[in-house]
């Protein structure tokens, strides 16, 4: 694939940087918002499990995951700035009907819209990112791409627990001015690179068995607990998800299309950045909801405090992000992201060593959670940044679909596992257990997610170049 034109010269690139950069955040802030609001859904509509609320979480993550490849291609297709607009648009219009939801499957439902949006508004903006900005500043400028997730995760919890003091659908309504603030400013700033071949096809029922799968998967892990390991139908969603992940691998590698094209797994940076952004995300994910449902449910804080109460660690995020950076002239992108996915492990454990009974926040949560947030700052945007930096161009909205879809799939993995180690307990000591094997599997998955880290190191990701 050839672009028709690299728009270098005349950009605008701080507002360029603010819109493009706008997209990851608005994700990010919703995810972390809604993670903050779960206590209050369950509130608004009594009567569910725990395994329904996450539902919330995962319908969202397993859509954004199977769609963002197949979306990025159609970007390509149609250019990458109406792939953005549009994508935009359908991620604020369906972020109002979650606000209007009347009932939990409904609000399942719209969140699935929500995804749709996310899956084509994102590979299309760091397509737009890479085919706008000058080489000499698109290193830098992805890993700000990158960064703004971590942004984001500054701001959400605190966001989240002032607009959920109001009411839960306040979580989604934020959503409607910045993203319509966010169209206007495209249209003003954002240039159109348009690609100038039309071969990109939709391998749409790669997608289709990726959902199925994935959500099969998570269906199992989220109700065995409640139905029953031996129940027939956790037997049935088992075999359902192995059958379509088996199938969708066996379709992936005949496709004309691939989802996850063979010859970017032969970039060995790429290959291991992805599978340490599942591995990774995955206990990132387990340990964020953990965190919040262990002050809400076993601690009592309320949204706001819960918000307040989370927010210092996240606040690390951004600022260990820019010393990764710094720390990345002197040392290699695999070296920082084992180093962040062992000081996030460490946090964990901190908060698995010292919390009890009663609310201790200062000497019992706040040690690990700090620990915790510099370990995601720098492991997480290293991550992302080396996934897709030793790409070309025309296949940067491609790439990052993939290593994102990646992050959604570990985000499912992480949560649907929780889901079951807390099961269905009753009682203090009950609850207390669980939540301790809890954070001994997300901390042994931080360690997992250092040991892949490694491979990230196998070629310079600057360097390598894949054919068009």
């Amino acid at each position: 694939m050839v672009f028709s034109s690299q728009v270098h010269g005349d950009i605008r690139l701080r507002p360029l940087l603010l819109v493009l950069c706008g997209a990851p955040f608005v994700a990010s802030l919703d995810l972390f918002v809604v993670n903050i609001a779960l206590g209050d859904i369950a509130a608004s509509y009594p009567g569910y499990s725990l395994g329904d609320l996450s539902w919330v979480l995962n319908g969202y993550a397993i859509v954004y995951a199977a769609l963002l490849v197949p979306l990025g291609r159609w970007a390509d297709r149609i250019g990458h700035r109406r792939g953005f607009m549009l994508g935009l648009a359908l991620f604020t219009a369906a972020s109002a009907a979650c606000a209007l939801s009347p009932s939990l499957w409904f609000l399942v439902l719209f969140r699935l819209l929500q995804a749709v949006g996310a899956a084509a508004l994102t590979p299309a903006s760091l397509g737009l990112l890479v085919g706008t900005v000058p080489a000499e500043r698109r290193a830098g400028a992805v890993r700000m791409w990158a960064a703004s997730g971590a942004a984001a995760a500054a701001f959400g919890p605190v966001v989240g627990g002032i607009l959920v003091e109001a009411s839960w659908r306040w979580a989604f309504l934020i959503n409607i001015p910045i993203g319509i603030a966010l169209l206007i400013a495209a249209t003003r700033v954002v240039p159109d690179v348009r690609p100038t071949a039309t071969d990109t096809e939709l391998d749409l029922m790669g997608a289709a068995l990726l959902i199925l799968g994935i959500g099969a998967l998570s269906l199992g892990m989220v109700q065995g607990p409640e139905w029953g390991w031996g129940d027939p139908r956790i037997t049935l969603a088992f075999t359902l998800a192995a059958a379509c992940l088996a199938l969708f691998w066996w379709s992936n590698s005949r496709h004309r299309a691939p989802l996850i094209e063979p010859a970017l797994l032969k970039v060995r940076t790429f290959a291991w950045s992805n599978a340490t952004a599942l591995v990774f995300s995955a206990a990132f994910a387990a340990g964020l909801l953990s965190n919040i449902l262990w002050l809400q449910n076993v601690w009592e804080y309320s949204a706001i405090r819960t918000g307040l109460a989370i927010a210092p660690g996240p606040i690390l995020v951004p600022v260990f992000a820019i010393a990764g950076q710094l720390l990345a002239r002197r040392f290699s992108p695999g070296t920082i992201a084992a180093a962040g996915s062992l000081v996030w492990a460490a946090g964990t454990l901190l908060i698995l060593a010292s919390v009890g009974a009663e609310p201790h926040y200062v000497t019992e949560f706040l040690p690990g959670l700090l620990v915790g947030g510099v370990g995601v700052g720098l492991a997480l945007p290293t991550i992302l940044s080396s996934a897709t930096a030793g790409l070309p161009q025309s296949r940067s909205a491609t790439g990052s679909a993939i290593v994102n879809m990646n992050r959604q799939i570990g985000t499912v993995i992480g949560v649907s596992v929780l889901v079951a180690v807390l099961g269905t307990t009753v009682g203090y000591d009950d609850t207390h257990s669980a939540f301790i094997v809890a954070w001994w599997v997300i901390a042994a998955v931080g360690v997992g997610a250092a040991a892949t880290s490694i491979g990230m190191n196998s070629q310079n990701p600057l360097t390598v170049k894949v054919p068009a």
